[in-house]
This record gives C-alpha cells, structure tokens and sequence, in this order.
C-alpha cells in the first residue's frame, strides 16, 4: 500500500509539474500567441461542443468591443500600428466560429433552438422576436451597412492615405535632413522621426489590405448562411423527418442568429478600422474631437434648434420629439455661450490683476545708456512673424546652433545676438550690427523661399528676382508651393531663417578679431585643462602681457584661422617671445607652428593645395619696399607700383575662378603679412600662406604665378 501510495504521489507530482511547465510556456507572449493561433485551426477541423461554442462566440464579441474601445480612445493611429495583424486575427477567428455553428447547426438543428448553443438560440429568439423573416431582413441590413458602407469607405480612406503618406515622404525626409544640417535635432531625434516616418506609411499601406479581409469576411458570412439554410432543410427533410415548413423556419431562425453572432462583431470590428483610418489628421482622443469641435459653437447649436422647432410644426409632423430635441440643443447653445463669454471675463479679470500686482519697472540707471551690444539683430516689422509665431523658434534656434558651431569651428563663444524690431526699417528688412556699426543688411519675403540655380544659369520659375543678401548672388523669391518643383529642378532652396542666419553667419567670420575681447581671452586661458596652466603661468605675465596674446589670436581670427589650438598657439607665443616683443613676428612664428591645421583647411576636395605663387622680381619688390629701423618695418611702395600688383593679382584670380579653381596666394614668410594687408582690402577672402605654413606632409599643386 505504501508503494501504491508513493507511486501515486509521484504521478500527481509529475502532472502538477508539467502544468506549471505549460503555465510558464504560457506566460511568454510569442508562445501563448502561437497557441491561440493554433487552436483556431485546431476549430476548423475539430468538432465543438455546445458549452465551448457559447464561451468562444462571447470572447469574440469581447475582443471585437475591446478593439472599439481602443481605436476610440487611443490619440495617434500609430499607437494602434498592430491593428492589421489584430483584424487578421479576428476575423480568422470568426471564420472558425462560423464553421463550428455550422455544425452544430446541421448535426442538431432539428432538437431545437439550443441545438448549436444558447448564445445562438438567444439571438434567434430575442433578436429575431421568435420570426424569422425579421432575422433575414436584420442580417441583410446588417451585411449591407458592413460591406457597402463602413467597410467601403475605411478601405478608400486607407487607400488615399497611404498614397498620399507616400508621396509626402520626400518631402519630409528632406526637411528632417535640413533640420538635423543646421543643427535643431540631433541623430537619434533625426533617426526617430525617420523610422515614424516609415511606420506610417507602412501603417496605412497595411490597412489598405486589411480592409479586403472584413470584405472577405462580408462574402463568407452571405455563403456560409446560404448553405446552411439550405443544406439544414435538405439534412432536416431527409434524415429527421421535418416538414418542410418545420425544416425552413428551424434552421433558418438558427442560421440567421448564427448570423448576427458573427456579423454584430464583424460590424464593431469594420466601425473601429473606420475610426482609425479617419484619425489621421486629429491629435486627440476621438471623444475629445467630437464634443470639442462639434460642441464648441454656439450659434450653430442655435440655429440647429430653430431647424427642429420648424420640422415639428409641420402638418402631421409629431410635435414632442423635435421639440424636445430643440430644447436640449438650444440650452446647449445657452450653455455653451454663457460659459465662453464667463472664461473671456474672468481671463480678462486675471489679466487686470496681473498687471496691477506686477511690481512697476524701476528706472533703468543712466549707465545703462553706456552699454553697446557686441552683435545685434534688428527687424522690421513684417519679419517679426519669424521669432513670434511658433515657427519662429526655428530662427532663435538656428542662431543658437550657429553659436555652437562657430565654438567648435573658431575656437571661442561668440557673443550672444540681441534681436530686436525696428519700426524705423523697412517692412522686409534687416540689418546685422556688430559693436553698434552696421554691417550687413538684407530684404526678405516671410511667407516665401529664396531660390538660387547652383550652375548660374536663368532661373525659369515665376516669381521676383532679387539677389541674395550674403554674397550678392543672383536669386529669385517664389511661392512656397513651388518647392518641389525648385528642388527637382536642382535648384538651391533656402528659408528667410536660413537667409538670415548665413548672413549673420558670415558677418560675425568677417569681425571675429573685433569680437574677442579682453575678457573673453582670459577666459579662454583659465578654461584650459590643467596640464597646459603652468605654461600660462610662465607665459604671463613674464614674457608678454594678456593684451599681447589677445592681439595674436585677433590676427589670427582676422584671416579666419581657429584659435581652438590654444595649447599650440600659445607655446608658439612662448618661443617667439625668446627674442621678438613685435606682436606681427610672433603671429608669424604662431602661424608656423599651425602649418598642420592651416594646410588641412587650404586642401581641396582633390587632396592638394592649390597654390599661385609670387614671381622672384615681385618678391624682391616688397623686400626693397620695406622701410624702418629694427622690427618695427613698413611697406613703403610707389602707388604705381602698388596698382600694378593690384590689377596682376585680380585678373590672375578671377581666371581661376573662371576655371572653379580656388588657389591660394603663397609668398615668402618676410613679406607674407604686407602682402595680405594689400589684398585684403579689395579681395578679402584670399588665402595669403607662407612658405613656412605649408606642413611637411601636405599635397601642393601650382597653378600660376604673378
């Protein structure tokens, strides 16, 4: 007994634990998915009981009711991106369920109404008020609103929507890819946006075929119940002896509430991919759209109660409900219109306290009149639109990313740009100040983009020419809906943000020497790491002065080198001083110590500098020129001379440019900064390099020679 015993309890231990392992198995989604799949099949081949089929006909009506619920309250179609899948599943689900009544119903449709389960015999008898001709015509009604109506139009809507999410994705994928250029996103932000972006064009492709299943299901449903009621009377007439009046409204009432048991969730299922289709533009749940949109105007809830009060004084016309009706939407509209005009005032009231409880603004102190702004934007009055409404954050953040970026470039924080309007400027202009001086100036269209042609040929879109404010280019304003046109033309595409943050952009290249101070060059040496602090130490004050390296570092800038090398620079600064206090030699000794990083910013896309070189008679020239005693050296050359080079340097340059070629203008390291002094002043973004600043390791081609 006791062995009996033992082995009993090890066969329950065995059955417990390979119920608790099906129970883990089941607690992982992808397996309890794959076995409720496979019970569906399993329904298409194995016979159902009764009990079985009530309880799975009640869990379909849950799921399709739970679908409902959270396409009505979900924001986003996205949040629903599985619904395809879903609407695959239920309707396999109902197909399985209509081939297990169709059993029942053939097999035991001659027992009775509860033959195929008391859900079904519910719906035959309550639904149908115990008459089957009502049941057919409420099938039909039910199939006709399903298939021609809801599920016809979720599927043209789908349809339309993913043609037109397709053809929207250039677009959109153009302006991720400009924002993330000009800094307002990052990667991963960028890289977000773009698997959104395919998520719904994938979404609503999906849902464009998923709409043919609820179709399918319509067409299954009309056939399965065709051959029930007539495979039922057939097998009733035949095998159990009905008549045939028993036999037609047995198993039609039975086959008609099989149905509507399949068909009322079909029809739930069709509502919920129709609500979701047409979410596309809300950002809201469906219930806050509906009573906010369709609520939230008074007059229209008064006009529509006039309407009801009309249709019920019509002859013949029952006066209660439309009166009733009119009631309600009229004290609506009172309601509504009550409880707008009471927000308006009490908004207004919280204003007025507001401005009485502020504290009143002290006078400024007179010093404040002494302050100048280090770089200021000022615009007219129609371009106030750009930092005012919510597209204006673009440009407030552009100037923000173009700080950082010229930190990274340069080598140091630009001031901060102080935007203000001006009613004295024209509506459409702006002008860039640097230090209170005017710098640059430029004419926009807010609500239009600047178009320029990359290869400088006529620009053949309609719209005004101009030309564009940075570099003087030739250009064209057009309508913002011929961008795409613009764009498959090869045309550039710029923004007026984009305009001005170029333009600002290039003003602040053109004065960075005038933009670092002496505060901000302190602040780069104490911001160095703590390696580099005992050569500061040693540097200053013993050998030159903060004033002296800030002038080495304004030279620098000047011609647009990066001062973010401070380490380097300033080691270059130590060496030179050993035996030179002329701060234009100790540049030059500082720009030698940078051949690396001057070579690497002159290299072209080709890999080599390109170079003109100065002939040896124009080097002796300036040599000769030079005048005065000891360092302190000057050019001193006859103005006949000086036209001469002038004229030689400008027509050597603009054949290159003709060419696309860019050189640079490369000198011996005596004369190299008189030379630049005469060139900068008409031909400002000329590259003047030494002999000495070309790295051992960098690639040079020469081009000419002056």
């Amino acid at each position: 007994m006791a062995e009996g015993a033992e082995e009993g309890t090890e066969d329950g231990g065995g059955g417990m634990a390979m119920l608790q392992k099906f129970g883990n198995a089941m607690r992982r989604g992808d397996l309890a998915f794959a076995f409720g799949v496979v019970v569906i099949v399993v329904v298409l081949i194995m016979p159902m009981p009764t009990w079985l089929l009530d309880m799975a006909l009640a869990l379909s009506i849950t799921f399709s009711v739970m679908i409902l619920m959270t396409s009505i309250f979900i924001e986003r179609p996205l949040q629903f991106s599985s619904f395809p899948t879903i609407l695959l599943v239920s309707t396999l689900l109902r197909l399985a369920l209509n081939l297990a009544s169709t059993r029942l119903i053939l097999a035991h449709g001659h027992e009775g109404l509860e033959g195929a389960g008391k859900v079904i015999g519910a719906f035959a008898s309550f639904v149908m008020g115990g008459n089957f001709v009502i049941g057919v015509i409420v099938f039909a009604i039910l199939v006709l609103v399903n298939f021609v109506v809801i599920t016809k139009g979720s599927g043209r809507i789908a349809e339309v929507s993913a043609r037109f999410t397709l053809d929207a994705i250039p677009g959109k994928q153009m302006a991720i890819d400009a924002d993330l250029s000009t800094g307002l996103i990052d990667e991963p932000e960028a890289r977000r946006r773009r698997k959104e972006l395919e998520a719904e064009s994938s979404f609503f492709g999906a849902m464009d075929g998923a709409s043919k299943f609820v179709r399918g299901d319509a067409v299954a449903g009309l056939i399965i119940t065709a051959i029930n009621v007539i495979g039922g009377m057939i097998i009733g007439m035949a095998q159990n002896g009905l008549t045939f009046t028993q036999a037609a409204e047995m198993y039609t009432m039975l086959t008609v509430g099989d149905g509507l048991v399949s068909q009322i969730p079909a029809l739930i299922v069709s509502v919920a991919a129709g609500l979701l289709v047409t979410k596309a533009g809300l950002t809201e749940s469906t219930e806050k759209a509906l009573f906010g949109q369709l609520a939230g105007y008074p007059k229209a809830l008064g006009m529509t109660s006039f309407l009801l009060v009309c249709i019920g004084l019509l002859p013949d016309m029952p006066l209660m409900p439309f009166v009733t009706l009119a009631l309600i939407t009229g004290g609506a509209a009172f309601l509504v219109d009550k409880g707008q005009k009471t927000k308006s005032l009490v908004d207004a009231i919280e204003a007025e306290q507001k401005s009485k409880t502020e504290m009143p603004v002290a006078e400024e102190p007179i010093s404040t009149a002494l302050r100048i702004d280090s770089v200021r934007l000022e615009l007219g009055y129609g371009l106030l639109s750009l930092i005012n409404s919510p597209k204006g954050q673009r440009l407030t953040d552009q100037i923000k990313s173009l700080r950082r970026a010229l930190a990274g470039d340069i080598g140091f924080v630009m001031p901060s740009v102080r935007i203000q309007d001006n009613m004295q400027l024209p509506a459409n202009a702006y002008v860039v100040y640097i230090k209170e001086v005017e710098a640059g100036r430029g004419d926009l269209r807010p609500n239009m983009l600047l178009v320029m042609d990359p290869r400088g040929e006529d620009i053949t879109l309609p719209g005004e020419k101009t030309r564009e404010p940075t570099f003087g280019l030739p250009a064209m304003w057009i309508d913002a809906s011929n961008r795409e046109e613009a764009l498959f033309r090869g045309y550039t595409v710029v923004d007026p943000p984009t305009i001005i943050t170029t333009h600002l952009t290039e003003v602040i290249k053109d004065n960075m020497s005038e933009l670092l101070s002496y505060a901000e060059t302190q602040k780069l040496m104490d911001e160095l790491d703590k390696d580099h602090q005992k050569l500061v130490s040693d540097l200053i004050p013993s050998q030159i002065s903060t004033g002296g390296v800030q002038r080495v570092l304004q030279n620098l800038l000047a011609e647009r080198i990066s001062v973010r090398d401070l380490p380097t620079i300033l080691e270059g600064v130590s060496e030179a001083c050993g035996h030179t206090r002329n701060i234009m030699i100790i540049t030059e000794h500082v720009r030698a110590r940078l051949a690396r990083q001057i070579s690497d910013s002159n290299t072209g896309s080709q890999g080599f500098i390109p170079l003109v070189t100065l002939s040896p008679e124009w080097e002796q020239i300036f040599a000769e020129s030079l005048t005065g005693p000891g360092e302190e050296k000057q050019l001193s050359m006859p103005p006949s001379r000086l036209q001469e080079f002038i004229t030689k340097v400008r027509q050597t340059f603009e054949r290159f440019a003709m060419q696309g070629e860019t050189p640079v203008l490369l000198t011996s390291p005596g004369i190299r900064p008189y030379v630049r002094s005469i060139i900068e002043r008409f031909r400002p973004v000329t590259v003047v390099m030494s002999q000495s600043e070309i790295h051992p390791k960098a690639r040079i081609k020469t081009l000419g020679q002056i």
